[in-house]
């Protein structure tokens, strides 16, 4: 696995790729210290697996390179990691496409837990992006004077089947999530654009949402994770698809 750190403090970038290091064997990771430097990085060592970035960057912002990477590597997950964690700054960067949020004012133990969640195909959100007053499952509630949240671990969370969606349905609500879109999902998994459609709809309905950005926001709060993805299903799924309308 392959994840790229974009940060203008390399002391940052140190600490975080020395917390990553003992969650994925063989993980290789990539630094950066702006978004342009980032796009080099891509442009010459291909596509990264995941991309944590932080919004306050010299030169193209953070914003503006989530942007940009959702537009020329929509394949490529990306997680926001910043010290402005209020509610609208979460909601513009999911919004943007980013498949998750943490505040760079965690402890380091729960950065490390949101960063195994993630790993593991979960979805970490801080509380604050939450409109009622109740925590996530999928993390603490904000610590009280003294102590330090912790992050659930994955299997404390929910899966895709407990909604009642089918496995392939779960592959396609696990890549909308990362903010992939419809073409580039059924190139994934070998599904046709009218079966991704219709997953989607499927997905968005067990959520009880009707945008991607809900879809996150309650995959947060649902705690819910992912296996990984089925392979050669796609042609049974177009058939069941095409029968179910």
């Amino acid at each position: 696995m392959r994840i790229l750190l974009i940060d203008d403090h390399p002391l940052f970038r140190e600490g975080v790729a020395l917390l990553l290091k003992p969650l994925v064997e063989g993980l290789e990771t990539w630094e950066a210290g702006s978004c342009e430097a980032a796009f080099e990085l891509l442009a010459q060592r291909g596509s990264a697996d995941l991309v944590l970035i932080d919004l306050g960057l010299p030169g193209l912002s953070g914003l503006e390179g989530l942007q940009r990477l959702r537009l020329e590597h929509p394949e490529v997950p990306v997680v926001v990691m910043s010290s402005s964690d209020d509610k609208d700054t979460v909601m513009a960067v999911l919004d943007a496409g980013a498949m998750g949020f943490i505040p760079k004012s965690s402890t380091s133990q729960v950065m490390l837990g949101a960063l195994r969640l993630i790993l593991a195909k979960g979805i970490y959100l801080p509380p604050s992006v939450f409109l009622a007053a109740r925590a996530s499952p999928a993390v603490a509630a904000a610590p009280a004077q003294g102590r330090s949240a912790a992050v659930a671990s994955p299997a404390a969370g929910r899966r895709p089947a407990d909604l009642g969606l089918t496995p392939r349905q779960a592959d396609v609500l696990h890549l909308l999530l990362q903010g992939k879109p419809a073409k580039l999902i059924g190139r994934q998994l070998n599904l046709s654009l009218s079966t991704v459609k219709a997953h989607t709809s499927a997905v968005l309905r067990a959520l009880n949402v009707t945008t991607r950005t809900q879809a996150v926001l309650a995959a947060g709060r649902m705690g819910l994770h992912f296996e990984e993805p089925a392979a050669g299903q796609g042609a049974s799924d177009d058939c069941m698809a095409s029968s179910s309308r």
